[in-house]
């Protein structure tokens, strides 16, 4: 039969998937705290109940922005305006990898099937997501790689008004590889594509 730790009952430490709420106002329970101000000054260490008080004469919220710390940091401020400006930074720290799309290109592929590509990948820099081109070898094609490269080494040469290359092309496995990053927006020119035009 198991047992529960000795302290109360309660596991220590923070459970899998377990998110930090923060606290605010009469819900922060400990003596004191390390006040920053509405103006983002450093008070010091107040005892809780003047620090809400403070908070109150602002018709502001105290909320504990560091539980961790010795006392735990607590700042007056708009509780609403925070968590907005909070969930808004997260969205803006997207992790890269989902902003990459993949192109695919062939040794032997015809001009019209490598302008389709080429418009394609165009579209996706011009949006600004990165693209990586992929070049797969079959078959006899793997006894000529070196024509896998003039392939992707084309495409970047056709791609540079509106991208250019994070590295040099790289063999891996049975495909050559490359990741090619959109030049800043204000230096992105469309030349296989009209403006409205929408990648598939």
């Amino acid at each position: 039969m198991a047992r529960f730790p000795q302290s109360g009952g309660r596991f220590k430490g923070k459970r899998p998937g377990f998110k930090q709420r923060l606290r605010k106002n009469e819900r922060i329970r400990v003596r004191e705290v390390r006040l920053i101000g509405p103006d983002a000054r450093q008070i010091g260490i107040v005892p809780t109940s003047d620090a809400l008080r403070m908070a109150k004469d602002h018709g502001l919220d105290l909320v504990e922005i560091s539980p961790t710390a010795r006392p735990p940091v607590c700042r007056i401020l708009d509780f609403g305006k925070y968590k907005y400006e909070q969930s808004k930074k997260g969205k803006d720290q997207k992790p890269a990898g989902s902003k990459i799309k993949e192109v695919k290109l062939r040794v032997r592929i015809e001009q019209h099937d490598y302008m389709v590509k080429l418009r394609r990948a165009e579209q996706f820099l011009d949006k600004g997501f990165k693209v990586k081109l992929t070049l797969s070898f079959r078959g006899r094609e793997n006894e000529h790689k070196d024509l896998g490269f003039v392939v992707i080494n084309r495409a970047v040469a056709d791609l540079e008004h509106i991208g250019t290359p994070d590295s040099e092309p790289r063999l891996a496995g049975r495909s050559v590889i490359l990741i090619v990053s959109p030049l800043p927006e204000g230096k992105r020119k469309l030349k296989y594509n009209e403006p409205h035009e929408e990648a598939e």
